[in-house]
């Protein structure tokens, strides 16, 4: 796939826990792994809001597009 989600190396920067984002968004631990691990197929704009507000960042910090080469 071709977006990169980029959440583990902030949460790494921001020496939070994934449980601790979580708690802090409000969603399941097993919720935030699937879009850690980029098997989300969709992420809804307030979840990325709320990601974004915990760990002090901007969505380009955590998405980021790289080209499939064909």
């Amino acid at each position: 796939m071709a977006i990169i989600v980029n959440l583990d190396v902030m949460l790494a920067k921001r020496k939070m826990s994934s449980g601790e984002l979580a708690e802090r968004i409000g969603i399941t631990q097993a919720n935030l792994s699937i879009l850690k691990t980029g098997k989300a197929r969709a992420i809804r704009f307030s979840t990325l809001e709320a990601i974004c507000k915990a760990l002090n960042c901007q969505p380009a910090d955590i998405l980021e597009y790289r080209p499939t080469e064909e």
